[in-house]
């Protein structure tokens, strides 16, 4: 017994589980009150749930203006498949906890239908959630601090970000041009990074280094043609550079 896609059937078929599981739990419904799909008093507690056929911005501000009226506001859609545990839908998670919103799951087949609450709607702790974020927001903090400038425009697609993993290739890649083949050892004491330079050189992820022999490293002809399209960062590394070559 398959449960039907979103195409295959009315908004309006997602009423009769809501409706029935509600009544199990002790409500007195009534569907189309003052724009709200469905309303539920329980002990003088008003329950407020908006369906859509899709979790989208309409249902979720539908959701949020409701709760001026409710103590209890959820939104209910068709269950997704296997997009269920992809990151785009921890993030609608994340988004409807965040308002203090509900989720219920409606699956619809022929002859059997029901309802899953994946969460109830409850207070949202703001501390506890950067609490549990702390290790990405110093990360992301040691990327802001390390990098030389603002090299990358907000918002840009399908383009090359300046990641501070670049930069230190930049580093490495113009020490180069300047003094020719260098060992790892000789890029440390022109200034390149003290831990990264040697692993940076060994996976090359950028394809602008080349091994000239044991321990001995050169720039690619395609490094030099990238790396020199970086202007800014460039003349930084150029001029930061010593002019003595180490031995």
């Amino acid at each position: 017994m398959s449960a039907k896609n979103k195409d295959e059937f009315r908004e309006e078929e997602l009423y009769k589980p809501i409706h029935d599981l509600l009544v199990d739990l002790g409500y007195m419904v009534r569907s189309e009150v003052s724009h709200c799909d469905i309303a539920a008093v329980k002990d003088d507690q008003l329950l407020v749930v908006e369906m859509k056929k899709s979790l989208n911005l309409d249902v979720i501000l539908q959701a949020a203006l409701r709760q001026r009226l409710a103590d209890t506001v959820y939104v209910a859609v068709p269950k997704p498949g296997k997009t269920l545990f992809s990151k785009r839908w921890k993030n609608i998670y994340y988004l409807l906890k965040r308002l203090q919103l509900g989720l219920m799951f409606v699956t619809l087949k022929e002859g059997l239908s029901f309802v899953e609450i994946a969460f109830d709607p409850s207070p949202f702790d703001m501390s506890k959630s950067k609490g549990s974020s702390g290790k990405k927001r110093a990360k992301l903090l040691e990327e802001f601090e390390a990098r030389h400038g603002d090299h990358n425009t907000g918002g840009s697609t399908r383009k090359k970000l300046m990641t501070v993993y670049r930069e230190h290739a930049m580093h490495i890649a113009c020490c180069f041009i300047k003094h020719g083949p260098l060992s790892p050892k000789a890029l440390r004491q022109l200034g390149t990074h003290e831990k990264k330079t040697a692993g940076i050189l060994g996976k090359n992820h950028y394809g602008w280094f080349e091994k000239i022999s044991k321990g001995l490293y050169d720039i690619s002809e395609k490094g030099r043609q990238e790396v020199s399209g970086y202007t800014e960062l460039y003349d930084y590394y150029m001029g930061l550079i010593g002019e003595n070559k180490p031995e």
